[in-house]
């Protein structure tokens, strides 16, 4: 039940010209039980009502019928407060739960319309470091979420795998390239030639038009130039993919930007025929000044062809391919120019389905305050990072724990884990100072905290006689109206409705906090109510359904946000 829209219909019938809908957004959660379980401030209804708040709540506590699902009302200070019954919402909440499994928590908002997720689009040859991260981690939880609520989740790995950058690397290759060395040291080979480049060119500039030229050729068809590029897109896929192995992240299409080679040539005819595309020093763009934005820049005056014109090119096969309800880009937001320019030539197109298509930034992560560069060799490798968390992890294990079995899966699946949260604790469009310490901080409101909480759950029903474990239907839900096991009632409720916020606001950080504090009012419970060492069946049978609900929350929540559940750590 959505006990606040029921208790919006319910007041809906007695404040005339108030709708359940309207009431429903003003209805609260009291942060203290004592105020009741559900509140209506009346003190923004006074005007509309030409009453006092406190006379308003004080009719509705005298014009409240009895009803099984509330215990009592109350009218204080202009509040009207309900106190639910709490035997009854203990059997709502946990047969829910038991009832829906791993579904528990979702909708079919979206009917299953499809939502095209472009996300993590890492750069070739380049090293997939900690800036990689973030776009990889919330494209992914956002991913999972709209799948939960009853979308189709289309994740595209948009690869930077075109551009100037590809001139660059075969001239750092042909000047100071080595086949064998290439083969042996992959990607961190090609981005120390791509680093020389820059250096070089600082002092060489000529350089940079050899890289521009290189590039015309690979546009152009060069064989040369495509068996290169082709090269250097294998060995970098191959050291993507193993990071996506350890993250548990999957894409639908890798189309990246040179999937677009040979369809930008109809874009630009089309915007031509269109009267957008204008001519200015040689190069093609569209003006935008009559939307206060510079103007987009389609093909530069060496006849290459840049980001915009792949992006539209990307946006038109997406929507016929897909025929999407969205389309989201998960980047830094240092590109919101960029895409607020995107949108706007997809809309002056005349296609209306620019609407359909979202921005959803996050901030930059930098080193010590400095910004992360490949070409400076500023940046901290993300297979470093995930294996420094990893051997922490099973040191810890060693210590606390050391004859659990398969320890180095249990080590990966939590210091990955460690990782994946620290970054998706923060709000998305918070910039992050990286620094060691923190990301490997494994006590407190972190990653770990909620994979233990979900592991011990499973020990206490692994110990529990199976008899117990195998029905809890029947169970008596009186057994659970203390404090402790009515506080974890009311954070389990809420996960339905964080997840369609976390949908709603595309804020995955909505996700990791609500899973802490489950986890924080499950220990409370575990903490101050025994489970297994108690005399009485009923009460035992009730207190394990409640730790079963709670352990199917936690793992649908951290299956939404990328992280695995181990059953032991």
């Amino acid at each position: 039940m959505n006990y606040k829209q029921w208790l919006a219909g319910q007041l809906a019938a007695k404040l005339e010209g108030l709708s359940q809908e309207a009431l429903a957004e003003l209805i609260e959660y009291p942060p203290n039980p004592q105020m009741g379980d559900l509140s209506l401030p009346c003190f923004k209804l006074s005007k509309q009502l030409r009453k006092a708040p406190q006379a308003i709540a004080e009719e509705l506590k005298a014009g409240w019928s009895d009803n099984a699902s509330v215990q009592r009302v109350d009218a204080v200070s202009g509040y009207f407060n309900v106190f639910l019954n709490p035997a009854a919402f203990a059997k709502e909440v946990v047969g829910e739960v038991l009832a829906r499994q791993d579904r528990y928590g979702s909708q079919e908002y979206g009917q299953g319309r499809n939502i095209v997720v472009d996300f993590s689009s890492p750069n070739i040859a380049k090293t997939f470091h900690i800036g990689h991260l973030r776009s990889t981690v919330i494209g992914n939880a956002l991913y999972n979420i709209f799948n939960f609520m009853g979308y189709n989740s289309v994740g595209i790995n948009h690869l930077g795998d075109w551009g100037t950058q590809f001139g660059k690397l075969i001239v750092a290759y042909k000047l100071w390239g080595d086949q064998a060395a290439v083969e042996a040291g992959g990607i961190d080979e090609l981005q120390r030639i791509y680093v020389k480049f820059h250096d070089e060119a600082d002092v060489k500039p000529e350089l940079e038009d050899e890289a521009r030229a290189w590039f015309v050729k690979l546009e152009q068809g060069d064989e040369e130039a495509h068996r290169l590029w082709r090269w250097f897109v294998d060995i970098s896929l191959k050291e993507f993919h193993k990071m996506y192995d350890l993250l548990g992240v999957k894409f639908d299409s890798y189309a990246g930007e040179s999937f677009y080679n040979d369809k930008m040539a109809e874009v630009l005819d089309e915007l031509k025929a269109k009267n957008l595309l204008e001519e200015d020093g040689g190069a093609l763009l569209v003006r935008l000044d009559d939307f206060n934005m510079p103007p987009a820049l389609m093909v530069k005056k060496d006849g290459g062809t840049l980001y915009h014109t792949r992006d539209v090119a990307a946006a038109k096969y997406r929507k016929k391919t897909y025929d999407f309800d969205k389309a989201v880009y998960v980047t830094d937001a240092g590109q919101s120019l960029h895409f607020n320019q995107l949108f706007k030539v997809i809309e002056l197109m005349g296609y209306d389905w620019s609407k359909q298509m979202l921005h959803v930034p996050f901030g930059k992560v930098s080193l010590e305050g400095a910004k992360l560069s490949t070409r400076k060799g500023n940046v901290i490798n993300l297979e470093d990072l995930l294996g420094k968390a990893i051997e922490k992890t099973r040191e810890i294990i060693e210590e606390k724990n050391p004859n659990l079995e398969n320890k180095d899966e249990v080590a990966r699946k939590v210091g990955v884990g460690a990782i994946i949260f620290n970054d998706l604790s923060n709000n998305r469009i918070k910039d992050i100072v990286f620094s060691w310490d923190e990301a490997l901080n494994f006590e407190g409101e972190t990653g770990p905290y909620v994979q233990y909480t979900h592991a011990r759950t499973c020990s206490v029903l692994a110990k529990a006689d199976p008899a117990e474990t195998q029905s809890f239907e029947g169970f008596d839900p009186k057994h659970l109206e203390n404090e402790e096991a009515q506080g974890v009632l009311k954070q389990m409720y809420l996960f339905k409705e964080r997840v369609e916020q976390a949908m709603h606001k595309l804020e995955p950080s909505i996700i990791s906090r609500y899973l802490v504090d489950l986890a924080q009012s499950f220990n409370r419970f575990y903490h101050e109510c025994p489970i297994l060492k108690v005399d009485d069946a009923e009460v035992r049978k009730a207190r394990l359904a409640l730790v079963e609900s709670v352990r199917i929350t936690l793992k649908n929540g951290l299956a939404l946000i990328g992280l695995e559940a181990p059953e032991k750590v």
